[in-house]
């Protein structure tokens, strides 16, 4: 695919950024600088550790620094005592939450070479992701729990919502690897400060700044890195750069440029349409007006050309769906991602009363679809003599999904002491409104992505206390409400809930905290799940069953407006390990384990009604007449979770990983969502004063056989990757990798079948195998100056 102007529009925003940033660095404002360079900068620091330490006193007073500013040669830092604020909003070490929480670094990143996000988030436990190859958006599936937001997702604090429903997951969102800087991950809904939704967990995604580029001592910055592959003629470009225009003033931009060809799997097959391109851009703008106060805004654009849609090799079983099933759509589509952020942080570590946030956020998704081809050799008089169906339409026919987010999100944390008691109360109100437009001149996408509004809202107030340095108790309690409107159709649906959550730690001994956790989450109904409505097309073979309003089709969606919200209550058990000097000076163990279960009450799921003949067609068997989304009385999910890591300084290896099952409590029938065993082993060693760094990660995936019918389990497998990255300089770095050593096929989800015929989703069956063994190597040089 050509580069055209489309894409030069990111590029051009992120290089725009940066000239803007580099002209206004004059002589003006020099003097000025230097003078901040040895007071502003070194202030601000202590100021910064300064808050931690007076949010949780008896954490160490070493201060990570995972990122671009860290000096070649230096010791190595714990991804674990990395600062995050995911799990309480209160900044704590993600080693001393009481919480399931995993850090991802933009050093672990970078090393990683990641093509897609999947790539970052193997080594944390109780995560999966799901992907299509044909299909560049993400899936991330947190203890079996994944679609319609059950897993939230935010990007530099904005929520990605998008949605589109078809034979894959239900809610997915678009982000380039390269524009990460660092992830934070909290598993479970014990993060129920972070809003609706999260019965799942929470993956905060921020993507880069100036501190991650622009090193300390320079007041200007530039990253240029350059990579390419394997597996097919795989190449990235990108640029970010910054400057410190004035002592209260830093801007920020950076573009990236990704491309490859179709991939082959571990079998030599090639997996038709897994070539795309991406485009990418972000700016940003930070300024401190007064002391204490920071105010951001930051812009995001993403571009995504690609081709969805694969190639039929699956079996044809009944006659009757011969005509669907003889061939299958490809779409061109072009899915844009805009999101705009604005955030005001104030603090002051002589201010007990205010450590402010508040941020608004707009994020939109629009991807535009065409269909370019339908692989049949018999042509449809649907489409007057050309190719296609009534389920997908006929080539040249237009689609379009777009879903807009507007989002807040406010909260505060007041600190105060009682006697040898520290307290933090933290209170927030966030409320975010989804507005989903469906486009389909044939009308089917209308019916299965309705569009419509829905408006979720809540607060929730949060006591964070320490008692000396071994006991530590939080509650919280959090209200949410929702509403669902749609001019499509005639109804809607709304509720409210309140949802406690207490967790207490001890730490007996120094280094052994363990603690027990109980927290409930609510997730609202989707606009799908409420207001789908409609026939299901035949696909040009014969219609089976009449549906409401008088229109006939395979078998007919019904709304549910009575469906109940999800909520999930989960009991959880752990323990954090931290300890230092262990059998060498400077070496660190670090580990986090936990057991859980997680018990869905009202868990929603599509049902089909009991299975009867056709009613329109004459046709051996039995089908379902109706399909709606309903409550079930509920899931439970349980299992173990342990994430370690071992650094002796010139070497180091973890474990990270669990042990998963998930049930349908009324059947017994297992969750098709659930990847039942993950581990994933780390090492690596640092060699020629640690400048290079050689590694491999193992990691082991068990097969989920304990699906529902028609539905085809993943398969088990073993990946194994190595990577390097030399230091050559303190400005160029080297990095090579081999993904897939072992060049072995794998389907890392359960496929589902279909809901006539009994076949698998054959788009899904054969976009869904990895790629196999692949080849990278890439090359970052860092320009910078006082």
């Amino acid at each position: 695919m050509a580069f055209g102007v489309k894409h030069s529009r990111a590029l051009v925003l992120g290089a725009s950024a940066f000239s803007f940033a580099l002209m206004s660095s004059s002589a003006a404002f020099t003097q000025a600088l230097e003078a901040e360079a040895v007071t502003r900068s070194p202030e601000q620091k202590k100021q910064k550790q300064a808050k931690r330490q007076q949010a949780k006193p008896q954490q160490d007073a070493q201060t990570p620094a995972m990122n671009a500013r860290a000096q070649i040669g230096a010791a190595p830092v714990q991804s674990l005592d990395t600062i995050t604020a995911v799990a309480t909003k209160t900044e704590e070490r993600a080693i001393d939450a009481l919480a399931p929480v995993s850090v991802v670094t933009l050093e672990q990143i970078q090393g990683l070479q990641p093509n897609r996000l999947s790539g970052i988030l193997y080594q944390i436990p109780g995560v999966s992701v799901q992907e299509r190859g044909d299909d560049p958006s993400t899936v991330i599936n947190i203890r079996g729990l994944q679609d319609f937001g059950r897993v939230a997702v935010v990007v530099d604090g904005a929520r990605q919502n998008y949605q589109r429903t078809g034979h894959n997951a239900n809610g997915s969102f678009f982000l380039d690897p390269e524009l990460v800087g660092s992830v934070d991950v909290v598993r479970g809904p014990t993060a129920n400060v972070y809003g609706s939704g999260a019965i799942g967990g929470v993956v905060s995604f921020r993507t880069k700044d100036i501190d991650d580029v622009v090193r300390p001592g320079e007041r200007w910055g530039v990253d240029m890195t350059g990579s390419g592959g394997t597996n097919s003629a795989r190449g990235l470009g990108s640029i970010f750069g910054g400057v410190r225009a004035d002592p209260n003033v830093d801007v920020f931009g950076g573009a990236v440029y990704r491309t490859q060809g179709n991939y082959k799997d571990g079998n030599g097959t090639e997996i038709g349409n897994t070539g795309n391109e991406i485009a990418a851009g972000l700016m940003k703008l930070t300024v401190r007006p007064a002391d204490g106060h920071e105010i951001k805004f930051g812009a995001i654009f993403q571009d995504y050309q690609y081709s969805i849609g694969q190639f039929n090799r699956g079996p044809t079983t009944t006659a009757a769906l011969r005509a669907l099933n003889q061939g299958s759509s490809v779409y061109a589509s072009d899915a844009k991602n805009y999101t705009g952020t604005f955030t005001w942080k104030y603090s002051k570590p002589d201010d007990n009363l205010w450590d402010w946030n508040m941020s608004l956020y707009g994020n939109r998704t629009d991807n535009d679809q065409i269909k370019t081809a339908h692989l049949s050799t018999t042509p449809s008089t649907y489409c007057g003599g050309g190719f296609g169906n009534n389920v997908s339409g006929c080539v040249g026919d237009k689609r379009g999904y777009v879903l807009d987010t507007l989002g807040i999100d406010v909260y505060n944390t007041t600190r105060f002491n009682v006697g040898d008691w520290r307290n933090a109360v933290t209170l927030g109100v966030d409320a975010f409104q989804d507005d989903v437009r469906t486009f389909d001149s044939r009308g089917n996408s209308n019916i299965t992505t309705p569009g419509g509004l829905r408006t979720v809202s809540g607060g929730f107030a949060q006591l964070k206390q320490n008692y000396s340095t071994w006991f530590e108790a939080v509650s919280a309690i959090r209200y949410d409400r929702y509403d669902l409107h749609s001019p499509t159709v005639a109804t809607g649906g709304g509720g409210d809930r309140f949802s406690p959550k207490i967790t207490i730690g001890v730490t007996p001994v120094a280094g052994f905290t363990p603690y027990v956790s109980y927290a409930e989450g609510y997730r609202a109904p989707s606009i799908t799940e409420t207001l789908i409505a409609g026939e299901h097309a035949t696909g040009g073979g014969p219609p089976f069953f009449p549906c409401p309003g008088g229109t006939v089709g395979l078998f007919c969606f019904l709304p549910n407006p009575n469906l109940r919200p999800e909520v999930g209550k989960n009991k959880e058990v752990g323990i954090n390990l931290k300890y230092d000097n262990i059998f060498n000076a400077g070496d660190s163990f670090r580990g986090k384990i936990n057991v859980f279960r997680n018990d869905v009450s009202d868990y929603i799921d599509l049902v089909g009604s009991t299975p009867r003949p056709p009613i329109l067609f004459p046709t051996p068997g039995l089908f379902s007449q109706f399909y709606q989304y309903q409550n079930i009385t509920q899931a439970r999910i349980e299992g173990l979770e342990v994430e370690t890591l071992y650094d002796a300084g010139l070497w180091y290896v973890g474990v990270a990983g669990h042990l998963m099952r998930g049930k349908n409590v009324a059947t017994n029938i297992g969750l098709a969502t659930i990847t039942p065993r993950k581990i994933t082993t780390t090492g690596g060693v640092r060699l020629l004063d640690r400048r290079l760094i050689l590694a491999a990660q193992w990691s082991s995936f068990g097969p989920n056989n304990d699906v529902p019918a028609g539905y085809l389990p993943a398969t088990g497998y073993e990946l194994v990757n190595l990577y390097l990255t030399w230091n050559a300089t303190k400005d160029i770095v080297f990095s090579a990798s081999i993904d897939n050593l072992l060049n072995q096929y794998y389907r890392p989800y359960a496929i589902p079948g279909s809901s006539t015929d009994g076949t698998s989703q054959n788009d899904v069956l054969w976009s869904s195998p990895g790629p196999g063994r692949v080849y990278k190597a890439g090359l970052k040089i860092h320009f910078g100056g006082a």
